[in-house]
């Protein structure tokens, strides 16, 4: 049990004892104590006062002698301040802390909660290459499987290939009319960077068609719909959905494509699913909920034979879930799927990392796969997140002015270099280990980058900024954790790592490490349960800023006695541990020098 849970039933019984008075342990607010104070941790008095109809300055001095007194092994001393309880605690929890978790390999990691859990992200388009703003839904999604991993939960990681409809017709008529039966390799292009090409061709055609038509006379609208280009995509995708051979081949040829470039770059990234759903094995699905839902008054059809539902009353609007022709719409699939799912893993958390311009989406398809009884439809969680931008602004895929993937993770690779080189510091090192130190760089610098900001605010990407040194940033973070390597190293001889730790005072320095390490699986909580692992980014780049301070201050190999070189070598190996763990709940590794 954590520091604050233990303090939240010490004063609880505190209460109950000294006025008869039965209060909830999670009831009482309990926090940091203010720097300008004495103590650790502050109870909050005013929320019992009024009922227990005493002054703040008197409840605070009868709480903090009854908790010295019965609980002296935890709390040592305590001060009151204008209803403000501030309580010291004893150096030999804090000790004993670290004797109980400096070799603990699993500290952080909670115990089992028998919970399922999906995780569904990425969902890539198969006419374009992986851009910046997939990066953070890959970085995302990633960070919140492991996170929820180590809050003890079983994770299932996911993702739906949009690999059909019209926007995968255009990739293909553009290549028809353009290619002359190039290919990735005769081209030496990456395939999803080789029919994401065609994909800008085919709207630069489109907008050349459009602009003759206009010029003969015809309207803006008229000439969209008229344009050659258009009338043959749209052709295709009735060729694709009738099972035209031809059609179907090409399809699965420059899909085949995409798909070997997206297995480079989800390599590249460090990015991995348990089950991979394809949108053209799943469109069909959710037809007979449609009929369900008939026979249960959920939706309801209109006089053209199309199927609705009204979703007024929940503060929405009417929903659309089969066109009169009888063909399923987006939502449709995502309640089949939704369904598939949980048949399949037995889930009770359907966790979607999507933008933020589905927010309505799922919001209605939580409710209608409520409405219907699906089982674990009240665990479907959107976690929504805002858009990436660069400092030049928004990136548009059609008129091919996104920032691909692969050429951010390698402009971080080069300029992870560059700064390499300029500190000077790894003349010693192979060629092999430099590459794999500034793709471990590059790309924790950028995964870091993502992660620091809460997943609901738009943010702007600034490659140099993400990369520095000594900023709030993942190289500062992998810094850290390579300097404590190096300092494990030069004491490795002395076994410190196995010599018990001797009851001590602590220096302030030291006490700061070891309370920010006694956080770590509070943090891990928080995060899983709020769905942001900007909490564990600034968690983590906190732990790493207070070792760093700690060591500036304070000697190791130069200790000023055998009992404190054990205790700041054990604090050096849980913090290292600690860090490093947290890392990669963030899919970031840390180098063990550089």
């Amino acid at each position: 049990m954590n520091i604050v849970a233990q303090i939240k039933n010490i004063t609880a019984t505190a209460i109950n004892d000294l006025y008869q008075f039965p209060i909830d342990a999670k009831d009482i607010l309990i926090n940091a104590t203010k720097p300008e104070f004495t103590g650790d941790y502050t109870v909050v008095l005013f929320s019992f006062v009024k009922q227990l109809k005493k002054s703040p300055e008197a409840l605070g001095n009868e709480l903090g002698n009854y908790l010295v007194e019965k609980n002296n092994d935890l709390i040592k001393e305590f001060n009151v301040i204008k209803g403000f309880l501030n309580l010291s605690i004893s150096d030999s929890f804090w000790i004993d802390f670290l004797k109980e978790n400096s070799l603990n390999k699993s500290f952080g990691q909670a115990i089992s909660t028998n919970e399922k859990i999906m995780v569904e992200y990425s969902s890539p388009n198969t006419n374009k290459p992986l851009h910046l703003g997939h990066l953070r839904n890959n970085f995302l999604g990633y960070s919140i499987a492991e996170i929820l991993k180590a809050n003890g939960n079983e994770v299932i990681s996911s993702c739906v290939v949009n690999d059909r409809g019209i926007h995968i017709c255009k990739s293909m008529i553009a290549w028809q009319m353009f290619a002359n039966g190039a290919t990735p390799q005769s081209t030496n292009t990456k395939g999803d960077h080789f029919v994401g090409d065609y994909y800008v061709k085919f709207n630069d055609e489109y907008k050349q068609q459009i602009k003759e038509l206009v010029a003969q006379g015809k309207g803006e609208d008229e000439a969209e719909k008229e344009a050659p280009i258009m009338r043959a995509a749209q052709q295709m995708l009735f060729d694709w959905e009738a099972g035209k051979p031809d059609v179907i081949e090409l399809w699965k040829k420059m899909n085949g494509w995409v798909y070997e470039g997206f297995d480079e770059t989800y390599k590249l990234i460090g990015t991995k699913f348990d089950k991979v759903y394809y949108e053209s094995n799943t469109y069909l699905l959710g037809k007979d909920l449609v009929e369900d839902g008939l026979r249960k008054n959920v939706f309801y059809q209109k006089e053209d034979g199309s199927v609705w539902i009204d979703l007024t009353n929940d503060g929405l609007d009417e929903k659309l879930v089969r066109r009169k022709d009888g063909t399923s719409v987006y939502i449709t699939q995502d309640i089949g799927l939704a369904e598939q799912k949980q048949k399949e893993f037995g889930i009770s958390q359907s966790i979607y990392v999507v933008g933020d311009e589905q927010n309505y989406h799922f919001k209605v398809l939580k409710l209608i796969c409520q409405k219907l009884g699906l089982p674990s439809a009240d665990g479907i969680e959107h976690l929504s997140y805002g858009m990436v931008e660069l400092p030049s602004g928004k990136m548009k895929s059609r008129e091919g002015t996104v920032v691909d993937a692969d050429d951010i993770v390698q402009e971080m690779m080069n300029i992870a270099q560059q700064k390499t080189e300029e500190l000077g510091k790894v003349k010693d090192f192979s060629e092999d280990e430099l590459l794999k130190l500034y793709h471990t760089l590059g790309l924790g610098a950028l995964k870091f980058f993502l992660l620091r900001v809460h997943p609901k605010k738009k943010m702007i990407f600034n490659p140099e900024e993400s990369i520095d040194f000594h900023g709030f940033t993942g190289p500062f973070v992998q810094y850290t954790y390579a300097r404590i390597q190096s300092i494990l190293r030069k004491v490795s001889g002395e076994k410190l790592l196995e010599q018990s730790i001797q009851s001590t005072d602590l220096l302030p320095q030291e006490k700061d490490v070891i309370t920010h390490l006694e956080q770590f699986p509070v943090t891990i909580n928080e995060s899983a349960t709020e769905q942001d692992p900007s909490k564990l980014a600034i968690y983590v780049f906190n732990l790493a800023k207070t070792f760093n301070q700690f060591y500036t201050d304070l000697s190791i190999a130069n200790a000023e006695s055998l009992e404190k070189k054990i205790l700041r070598v054990q604090l050096a190996q849980l913090a290292g541990n600690t860090i490093k763990k947290a890392m990669s709940l963030l899919g970031i590794d840390v180098p063990e020098r550089m």
